[in-house]
């Protein structure tokens, strides 16, 4: 086998030079880099999407296995999002310097080390150093995967390509409630990380055969002053937020992990901006498009962060449903989503970005509000359509976000925008994630509670729901023909 060049997808082969073979290569070479390639890569990632999902249905089976109450092993979820934030500034750089696909495999083969450590952890830090490994394998698959498309797809094809991309990783959500909850409750929650397993090796496959090698002629050099102080800040807010409202650290460490973390990422503004190669250039914020994207979208993947958590605990612990029960309901929400990817483009070509993210923001918010009136008594059907109706819109809505992100990004800044973007995801998720525990905690306190109640859980999701539409205030301010150019459509 041998594995692809550095040319790039649209490379003509030989038999181009004959009659009609060269519109019969263009179009070969229009399905790898539309088609092939981006569900290649979605692949890879549906390890990622798949262990995010039944991890948050397993919490409740796991806190069993550990003696420790389900509301604490949101720490789990929280130290995968530490050590990617801690790896992430490295990925842009990586890819750069040693070629994407490369380091885009060596991430595979890592993470399937620690979904194994996982499975096999005997203790709840076993578990935690495993989720480490994980987390430091994850802060490469996305940035990395995502470049890869960046370099070698034109912008009026990029939005089709992300929407390509992220279909096999939403197949994660979609089958990961009902197959996770089937382990859980008949089987073992092990197995979750152990699926996998055989997914690691057939995305190794795939990528070495298809997937290009793309990287900088001139890579820049390492900024290793940077990486430590954007890693080691974003590390001390994460575990600052993962720490509200807990017994593990007092009221004093919490002030002084965020202060620490504002300081070094503060610290880190002075540095950027007396350092050329910067690990995270932030002028590229002064585009309306990015900073709308990563800054706007911010607010809705902090609800999106809480939302999986706070289901859970409604459904598992509140209605007291079993993880394979539970599962069978939330996944509608992943296949709405999935609807949703074949829809988004033509959407955005009538509508514009502008229009529809500051539409779709109110439909998003009142979706999650909507989840705060799900009681016992209500029937299975009623739920799921809700679930699936808000899976549908907020689906749109990242795909929105993340094709206008790269609109008015040249070329060479791709890598560190790509960076950028998927830091800040890796923090406001986990925000959304270390918030929702706290506002469980004080949820139950207001209440007087032991335990978790439907009573106690319904609320989070009224003050999750406004969130999200704080984000209309950056798309307010982007003009009627923002990033027209990435999904083709034609001026008014």
């Amino acid at each position: 086998m041998t594995p692809p060049s550095d040319e790039t997808l649209d490379t003509a082969p030989p038999e181009a030079a004959a009659p009609g073979g060269a519109t019969e290569a263009l179009k070969q070479a229009e399905f790898k880099r539309g088609w092939l390639v981006p569900a290649i890569i979605g692949s890879a990632l549906l390890m990622q999407t798949l262990n995010a999902t039944v991890i948050t249905n397993a919490l409740p089976a796991m806190a069993h296995t550990f003696h420790v109450e389900p509301v604490r092993l949101s720490v789990a979820i929280t130290t995968y999002m530490l050590s990617a934030a801690i790896f992430l500034p490295l990925s842009g750089w990586l890819a750069d310097r040693f070629g994407a696909r490369r380091v885009f495999m060596c991430s595979i083969v890592l993470y399937a080390i620690g979904s194994a450590a996982c499975g096999l952890a005997g203790s709840l830090w076993q578990l935690i150093a495993a989720r480490f490994i994980q987390g430091a394998a994850g802060a490469t698959l996305m940035p990395v995967g995502r470049l890869v498309l960046l370099r070698t797809t034109p912008k009026s094809e990029l939005v089709g390509a992300l929407s390509v991309v992220t279909m096999p990783a939403l197949l994660g959500p979609v089958v990961g409630p009902v197959i996770g909850g089937a382990i859980v409750t008949f089987a073992d929650w092990r197995w979750i990380f152990f699926m996998n397993l055989p997914i690691a090796v057939m995305g190794l496959i795939l990528v070495y055969l298809h997937v290009p090698e793309v990287r900088e002629q001139d890579a820049p050099k390492v900024d290793i002053l940077g990486m430590i102080l954007t890693g080691l800040g974003l590390a001390a807010l994460i575990v600052g937020f993962e720490s509200l409202g807990r017994d593990t650290l007092s009221p004093l460490g919490v002030a002084g992990l965020f202060g620490a973390g504002l300081a070094m990422l503060g610290v880190y503004g002075w540095h950027a901006n007396h350092t050329p190669h910067a690990v995270v250039n932030l002028t590229i914020f002064k585009h309306r498009t990015f900073s709308a994207s990563v800054i706007g979208g911010a607010w809705m993947r902090i609800a999106m962060g809480a939302n999986p958590f706070l289901l859970a605990m409604l459904l598992q612990v509140a209605f007291g449903l079993s993880a394979f029960a539970a599962g069978l309901m939330t996944f509608i929400s992943a296949v709405g989503a999935l609807v949703m990817k074949t829809a988004a483009p033509p959407i955005l070509r009538a509508f514009g970005f502008r229009t529809t993210l500051l539409v779709n923001a109110v439909i998003v918010g009142v979706s999650f509000i909507a989840y705060s009136f799900f009681r016992p008594s209500w029937p299975h059907w009623a739920i799921m359509a809700v679930l699936g109706v808000g899976g549908f819109f907020r689906s749109l809505q990242f795909t929105a976000l993340n094709g206008m992100a790269y609109a008015d990004i040249d070329q060479d800044q791709m890598s560190r925008a790509a960076t950028t973007s998927s830091m800040v995801q890796q923090l406001v998720q986990s925000i959304g994630i270390g918030l929702s525990a706290s506002l469980l905690h004080l949820l139950m306190m207001l209440h007087g509670a032991t335990k978790l109640t439907p009573e106690v859980v319904a609320p989070a999701f009224l003050i999750v729901g406004p969130v999200t539409m704080i984000s209309m205030w950056w798309f307010f301010r982007l003009p009627a023909d923002a990033g027209d150019e990435m999904n083709g459509r034609k001026p008014a």
